[in-house]
């Protein structure tokens, strides 16, 4: 298989890179990824040595490039990360997540009509579906569930998973999706929760929670997404949405004093701040459809999951603290400005 990854430079991208890369040796694998604020290339930096690894500095809405790679290239298989994927952000400017996560996508399946690929899987969020009410424990989403967006990056999201289903249904375009709860895990860029807690833990600095921190998110391990969609690209039937949860809910504020509690670090680092415009209550998947279709369950339960997270963390200061620095978005042009 020849695959195209696009965002392959972010969290989930480059961890499934790697699951890729030591899974199926004789893949050839090509990353495409503009190198935004939250793509490292450095967190690629063991792939670039495996001869089977190409990376591209590209823009998914380049069409020229991106046509030009596809000629050179020839994929079967694309698998779209690429993506705008903070809330926040995209709160404070909706316009880029517009460009991205639509015109992007687009341009990457007009391409894949054009050279004829196999398959072009879109990686999408259950945040397409909106929330569920705290006190209702028996709701969950499903892939029937209608999408409700609540804010500009959801709304870019699922703008750009019907689209996909379109094309699938005008040019016959093979596209699969797959709609997944909050991961966790390495290369997390520490913008988000679970990163950006350990990381001030670390510090000693303010743990900032929204709200009262009774949000509920469904965690899943980074690893245990990356072998789902494995399966999808090899087993899953085209047109079709799977949903892929973790069965860990947990709410926001448990999550931020579990670190705290494995970083030996006190509670009264937390400091709640004022709560997220639109904010999502809960999200809830039920990956009954991917379970009974492809045999795929969540192997990571939260408890050791966040533990190897959190130890992750540790080990890796210089990932984390060259992020922070801001010294990664040099990174591209130190290291390899002159060999890619």
């Amino acid at each position: 298989m020849n695959i195209l990854v696009t965002g392959g430079a972010g969290f989930i991208g480059s961890n499934f890179i790697y699951h890729i890369l030591g899974k199926y040796p004789e893949y050839r694998v090509v990353c495409l990824d503009k190198l935004t604020y939250a793509g490292n290339l450095s967190t690629l930096k063991k792939a670039l040595d495996n001869k089977n690894f190409r990376f591209v500095r590209m823009d998914i809405c380049d069409r020229e490039g991106v046509y030009k790679l596809f000629e050179e290239e020839r994929p079967d298989t694309v698998v779209n990360f690429a993506a705008e994927s903070h809330v926040d952000r995209s709160i404070l400017d909706p316009s880029i997540f517009l460009q991205t996560n639509i015109i992007g996508t687009a341009t990457l399946m007009d391409a894949c009509l054009r050279f004829g690929i196999k398959r072009f899987h879109q990686v999408s969020t259950d945040e397409v579906y909106g929330d569920l009410p705290i006190d209702r424990p028996d709701l969950l989403f499903t892939e029937e569930t209608p999408l409700h967006t609540s804010s500009p990056y959801s709304s870019s999201k699922a703008a750009a998973d019907l689209l996909a289903l379109a094309y699938f249904r005008t040019y016959n375009l093979p596209v699969t999706i797959s709609r997944c709860s909050n991961n966790y895990g390495p290369y997390h860029f520490p913008e988000k929760l679970i990163p950006l807690m350990i990381v001030n833990a670390l510090a000693d600095k303010p743990l900032p929670v929204y709200g009262k921190g009774e949000n509920v998110r469904d965690w899943l391990y980074v690893e245990d997404h990356c072998k789902a969609i494995d399966l999808i690209l090899h087993k899953g039937r085209v047109g079709e949405v799977y949903n892929i949860g973790g069965h860990n809910e947990r709410k926001n504020i448990d999550i931020v004093k579990t670190v705290c509690r494995l970083l030996g670090k006190p509670e009264s680092l937390i400091t709640y701040v004022t709560d997220r415009k639109g904010h999502d209550m809960r999200y809830a998947i039920d990956p009954t459809k991917i379970s009974s279709e492809l045999g795929w369950l969540p192997e990571t339960n939260f408890e050791s999951g966040i533990e190897k997270t959190v130890e992750w963390y540790l080990n890796n200061r210089d990932w984390w603290e060259n992020i922070i620095s801001g010294e990664y978005a040099e990174y591209y042009d130190k290291m390899y400005g002159k060999k890619l």
